[in-house]
């Protein structure tokens, strides 16, 4: 039998998923306590008391949103070796996401960041701080490419994670404005074309770049 501490953790992560779903399909704006409430069939004060604020339901989003993100990309690529395989892992691994959950959802960070552009104020600190980390963390893995001598020694690290944050942004547009059911694949030859044409060592490396597109 479930005890009331699990019955509540239960309905807190219906609570998040819920909320997470009306932020990637309408925006953090859309998030109001009635509205989490209404679509679960519970009560406003059932909802409150397990979140809190309109304000702490979105912070609770985009810190769920963030941690699962984690989990499904990062994560796992940090089991690859250094440099390039684990730069590679990130890519399939975050297509692989896009495929999953992305694409059929929508992403908050993308959607927040034209949601927040010309916005100030604490959700969108929040917002530009996972954002942020994000690309803290494709830099630092593209660096330790360069440094395992994967990738030029003259491959402009800030540069390398535009683009691929840019090839994300463009396979969200392609997949669900233009509705193209490849766009998840041409976002990966594209990966594989950019980081072919930085490689030191083309032999060595080649047939990784040339792998399957993640499914």
């Amino acid at each position: 039998m479930e005890t009331k501490t699990e019955r509540s953790g239960l309905t807190l992560a219906a609570i998040l998923d819920t909320a997470l779903q009306m932020a990637a399909a309408e925006g953090l704006d859309s998030l109001t306590i009635g509205e989490v409430a209404k679509r679960l069939g519970l009560s406003k004060s059932g909802v409150f008391s397990r979140v809190g604020s309109r304000e702490a339901l979105q912070k609770a989003v985009l810190e769920e949103y963030d941690r699962r993100f984690m989990q499904d990309v990062f994560v796992p690529a940090m089991r690859e070796p250094r440099g390039l395989p684990r730069l590679n892992a990130i890519m399939r691994l975050w297509l692989q996401r896009a495929r999953d959950v992305e694409i059929r959802q929508g992403c908050i960070y993308c959607a927040g960041a034209f949601e927040f552009d010309d916005r100030e104020g604490p959700l969108r600190d929040l917002l530009l701080d996972g954002v942020m980390r994000w690309r803290t963390a494709l830099k630092r893995t593209v660096i330790q490419a360069i440094d395992e001598g994967h990738l030029l020694p003259d491959t402009d690290a800030e540069q390398l994670v535009f683009e691929m944050d840019a090839l994300f942004t463009g396979l969200m547009r392609d997949a669900r404005f233009l509705r193209d059911p490849r766009a998840a694949d041409r976002a990966w030859a594209a990966w594989q074309r950019l980081v072919a044409s930085r490689l030191a060592d083309p032999s060595r490396f080649s047939s990784a770049t040339r792998s399957a597109s993640p499914r």
